[in-house]
């Protein structure tokens, strides 16, 4: 082989700058989507308006003298003052009171249905997903035979069959609440279950047990943590509606939906009444709906490949 002059290699150029980038070590993948995450303003605002949201909840009710459930007729239908920061009610009791207590209930109950519907949709979608076959169909077509009934519909009459509580509530949203999850979970197990690393550890001898959640479910966390975030305003303006029509929440006991209700008929001369709820189902709502998309957006370039 002929020998060529080493005066012919040239030693290239270094970009000193492009050599640290080059340098540094690779982002894992929770810290590469927290990375983008971080990137949208929007997203990071949700998540500012819902630690404001849930530390007046714990705290809210506790700022002042008043009582939730005390009436005073003598002070009713009050406007905001340094007394009464948000007004009173018809009958005198303190809505800012009301409010913040109401947001304890409204958020209790649209984080206890989302957890629920995490569980039940987990479950059902990756054990539809991974036993594939005869189970799978049964599984998704009984699925699907829920979801054909009107959600709200079911809701309503569930609320009128049963005694009215907030247990009563929960339930009536999960009863098909879930199935959106298990067909996403269904999805990425089927996507993911032919993996190398699942037929390594079958090969191992890894039950199905360990395989569902050491392998499958921690990788789908990410379209499993959006669903979640995006199924919990869905909870609670479900709540807020079923409290406005009077089958939610009952007195003595307040949420956003009850004071909607019982604001609405007097918005014309005593805004206030309605002006506060309305404004933070809608702030909830927007919050928790943002910090989705963005998760969302952060997963993105991920789930693409």
């Amino acid at each position: 082989m002929q020998n060529i002059p080493k005066e012919l290699f040239t030693p290239a150029a270094i970009n000193e700058n492009e050599a640290e980038k080059i340098s540094k070590p690779s982002l894992s993948f929770w810290k590469d989507v927290t990375s983008r995450f971080k990137k949208n303003k929007l997203a990071l605002t949700g998540i500012v308006l819902l630690v404001i949201l849930l530390i007046m909840a714990i705290f809210g009710p506790m700022m002042n003298e008043f009582d939730y459930r005390t009436t005073d007729l003598a002070h009713a239908n009050e406007a905001p003052s340094s007394v009464h920061w948000f007004g009173t009610d018809e009958l005198g009791r303190d809505v800012f009171t009301r409010t913040w207590q109401g947001a304890r209930i409204s958020l209790f109950i649209g984080l206890a249905a989302a957890v629920i519907d995490l569980i039940i949709g987990v479950l059902w979608g990756g054990i539809s997903g991974y036993m594939g076959g005869k189970v799978d169909e049964f599984m998704m077509r009984f699925a699907d035979i829920l979801y054909g009934v009107p959600y709200l519909l079911l809701v309503i009459l569930l609320m009128v069959i049963l005694e009215q509580g907030l247990g009563t509530m929960i339930l009536a949203m999960t009863i098909t609440g879930w199935i959106n999850m298990a067909r996403i979970v269904r999805g990425q197990v089927l996507q993911l279950k032919y993996q190398e690393y699942v037929l390594a550890a079958q090969t191992l001898g890894a039950d199905v047990k360990r395989i569902m959640f050491k392998h499958l479910i921690p990788n789908s966390m990410g379209p499993i943590l959006v669903t979640m975030t995006l199924t919990i305003p869905n909870a609670i303006f479900t709540e807020s509606f079923l409290s406005y029509l009077g089958l939610g929440v009952q007195v003595p006991l307040a949420s956003w939906g009850t004071m909607a209700s019982e604001g609405l008929p007097a918005f014309e001369y005593y805004p206030w009444r309605l002006f506060f709820p309305a404004t933070l189902i809608c702030v909830t709502i927007f919050a928790f709906n943002v910090i989705g998309d963005g998760m969302r957006d952060a997963l993105d370039p991920r789930l693409r490949k």
